[in-house]
């Protein structure tokens, strides 16, 4: 991949976002996911062969998606050298997720802004996994912040990583895994043998990535006139308090940066579960932080697309 193509990649992000019904193919990758998973995953097999299942249908996935992607760019190569190069902007290009992320959480401000608690819930339940439907406005607020860190790592930082180390099928394959986790990676009844690999897997993904997502919110922190030290001070304190090896790295960041409290209690599937508190609660979580924490978001974005077409520039 050139800087040019990451250039413009990363450009067409901001400009189109995420277009609502066009074949994406991380789409088509959560449906070859539930294809498999409706055939492979029998609740009564022992745990050993729920755990071997789940591995193949990691591999299988992961290994098929980078492999697909080669073969496409490499087709269109031998077509013709300009669609070898659309052919690898568009594939990098629909691993990122500025524009979504930062449109989705915005939609659920305005709808907070017009005093409509219910759709926000809905709206926020459509980027969380938590359930939604008993949040009160601070809560949503706290969950629109929180996805807004993990997801500046999982949607922005580690796919630009992925690009700048390996082109559009590196990428491809970490969005593979990254689906992988979000639609069988659940610590369930269902999911906690079948899941296993690919949670695993995952997480050793983003181990790197969201170290450096940390890194950039404090930076951003500080260019935006923030509180950067203590952005740094609770990454230092709190980032591995997190069940989650890597989530918490982002999320303390944002947290030390707006000087607010994450974390605490969720319901997933009806049940409680508490999480470990990030930050200190010196200031409330309002609408406002969220539209901070997005700022933050943009800023870490654009640092990291320059990273990466300085590394791919230098390769």
């Amino acid at each position: 991949m050139t800087p040019h193509e990451l250039t413009i990649a990363y450009a067409m992000d901001w400009v189109i976002g995420d277009p609502k019904g066009y074949p994406h193919p991380v789409r088509i990758i959560g449906r070859a996911i539930s294809f498999l998973e409706q055939r492979w995953l029998c609740e009564n097999d022992t745990p050993f062969k729920q755990r071997f299942k789940g591995g193949m249908l990691m591999l299988l996935i992961v290994g098929g998606t980078a492999l697909s992607i080669w073969a496409i760019v490499r087709m269109a190569g031998w077509v013709h050298p300009i669609l070898s190069i659309g052919v690898t902007v568009f594939f990098a290009y629909t691993t990122l997720a500025t524009r979504s992320l930062h449109d989705e959480v915005k939609g659920v401000i305005e709808t907070l802004k017009n005093r409509d608690l219910i759709q926000a819930r809905k709206e926020v339940g459509c980027l969380v996994s938590r359930d939604t439907d008993q949040l009160d406005e601070q809560e949503i607020c706290r969950a629109l912040i929180e996805t807004t860190a993990e997801n500046t790592s999982d949607g922005i930082v580690a796919p630009l990583f992925y690009l700048a180390i390996g082109g559009p099928c590196l990428s491809m394959a970490y969005k593979a895994l990254n689906t992988l986790d979000s639609m069988v990676g659940y610590k369930n009844e269902r999911y906690q043998h079948f899941g296993w690999a690919s949670a695993k897997m995952d997480d050793l993904a983003n181990l790197i990535p969201a170290r450096l997502t940390a890194f950039l919110f404090v930076l951003s922190a500080f260019l935006l006139k923030k509180d950067w030290r203590d952005s740094w001070k609770t990454i230092l304190r709190d980032a591995r308090k997190n069940v989650s090896p890597n989530s918490g790295y982002p999320e303390a960041a944002v947290a030390g940066a707006l000087n607010i409290q994450l974390g605490g209690e969720n319901f997933y599937f009806g049940k409680v579960v508490k999480k470990t508190f990030i930050g200190d609660s010196e200031r409330p979580i309002t609408p406002d932080s969220v539209k901070e924490s997005l700022r933050l978001m943009m800023v870490v974005s654009l640092i990291a697309a320059a990273m990466g077409v300085v590394v791919v520039h230098f390769k």
